[in-house]
């Protein structure tokens, strides 16, 4: 099991927003992609972040969205739509979209929009 399966969303989270927020973007942003990933209403993944919910344990009991599967790109060198292990291609998914947000790409184009 990778180290990261065991970690808070929450302790990585902070990271996530402070990247937005470097580039110009906002915690907003980040709650809305996490949202459309997770299926998570806004209370929902506030509850998971104060409760220190793993990574694990939060996307066992998300319904990843059905447009998921159109995340496609390179997180940390890694083709995030060639990870073999579950768990790990969605935290990769994750990474992918924050770090879409980060970037400036459109709320549209990282939501995957038809």
């Amino acid at each position: 099991m990778s180290r990261i399966f065991g970690m808070s969303v929450a302790s990585v989270y902070v990271h996530y927003v402070a990247k937005a927020e470097r580039k110009g973007h906002t915690k907003a942003e980040v709650d809305e992609v996490t949202q459309w990933l997770t299926g998570y209403s806004p209370t929902e993944l506030d509850a998971h972040l104060a409760q220190g919910t793993t990574f694990e344990d939060f996307f066992a009991a998300a319904t990843l969205n059905p447009n998921a599967s159109l995340i496609t790109g390179v997180i940390c060198g890694i083709r995030v739509h060639e990870v073999e292990d579950p768990l790990m291609q969605k935290i990769r998914y994750l990474d992918l979209l924050v770090d879409e947000v980060a970037r400036g790409k459109a709320m549209t184009k990282i939501l995957r929009a038809p």
